[in-house]
């Protein structure tokens, strides 16, 4: 394929299969989510509650980067047919799944240091309001979680059913989410966290009289969140930095080109793997052979069955 040609394929069979879905969903969830903020930071300030506004300014990192998960599908839409990115325009996507990431690292740092100045200089909290509005926060979380959870699971089943209806080759040990659309869950996920250990912390300061406990779970929030920053920033880097020579398909690139009647014939010695779509690749290889009827067309042929690999650059070498 030409570039063209492929970008225009990876939007026609990628893109367009779930990423419609997906963008209105964290649309949605964007304006809940903001809404829910602004209450929020102002309930925490009223009520002095360091649980709740950490909380709140936690949920508005959320807002800012579920923003950034839906620029990121209308860009990559705008974009999607411009020759000048030569494997299409996905990587958008994964880039802001990157950035949420760091954003959940600074939001994290934020609730450390707010919970730790609590820790050291204690002031009153009115539990029974700041309760109140910490429920609601939760609330809206776990409708948020279920209206991305939703176009989650339609993505997945969208994509599963383009894969299987083109081959009958599937690589059940592949799991290829949508790193966007995953970095707006995490968020919503981390935050409905944030608010069960606010409620928590508050009722046991409303309760017990235990002041400290709200703080501690400030501690403990930013910890949890800096564990799905860590993940989330891992995976989205591996794409970004193309760090997919481990990854089950290389191996199966090699032994579809090396096991054959003429193996004895011939050997890469050189092949790169790289994704270019949530579920495809594009492949580079070098090939000696002592076969002189060997063209990258008949090598092309026998990459046929795996529907995956969408581009590949093939150099032979003849050995005498």
């Amino acid at each position: 394929m030409q570039n063209q040609d492929l970008s225009e394929w990876i939007h026609d069979h990628v893109f367009h299969v779930s990423s419609d879905a997906a963008e209105r969903s964290t649309r949605m969830v964007m304006w809940v989510t903001a809404i829910t903020m602004v209450i929020e930071v102002l309930a925490g300030w009223w009520f002095n509650s360091m649980a709740l506004l950490a909380d709140g300014w936690h949920m508005s990192s959320h807002a800012v980067a579920i923003g950034l998960t839906a620029l990121a599908y209308g860009t990559a839409r705008l974009y999607s047919k411009d020759p000048r990115f030569a494997f299409g325009t996905w990587k958008i996507e994964v880039l802001a799944g990157y950035s949420s990431a760091l954003m959940l690292v600074g939001v994290a740092v934020l609730m450390l240091t707010g919970s730790i100045e609590r820790i050291i200089t204690p002031q009153p909290i009115r539990y029974q309001e700041a309760i109140v509005v910490t429920i609601l926060g939760l609330v809206v979380n776990i409708i948020c979680a279920l209206i991305l959870g939703k176009a989650h699971h339609h993505h997945h089943h969208d994509q599963d059913h383009l894969h299987k209806s083109e081959h009958q080759h599937n690589h059940d040990h592949d799991h290829h989410h949508d790193l966007n659309l995953k970095s707006a869950y995490v968020h919503v996920i981390a935050d409905a966290a944030t608010s069960v250990l606010a409620i928590v912390a508050l009722m046991g300061g409303w309760i017990s009289g235990w002041s400290w406990l709200d703080p501690l779970m400030g501690i403990v929030g930013a910890a949890l969140v800096l564990v799905w920053a860590k993940g989330l920033m891992t995976d989205t880097s591996k794409v970004l930095l193309d760090r997919e020579m481990d990854h089950p398909v290389v191996e199966e690139i090699r032994s579809a080109v090396e096991s054959s009647e003429a193996s004895d014939r011939l050997r890469i010695t050189d092949l790169h793997v790289w994704r270019v779509g949530k579920k495809v690749y594009s492949c580079a290889m070098t090939i000696v052979t002592t076969d002189p009827h060997l063209t990258p067309d008949v090598v092309r042929r026998k990459l046929a069955e795996h529907k995956e690999v969408v581009h590949s650059t093939i150099e032979i070498h003849l050995h005498p």
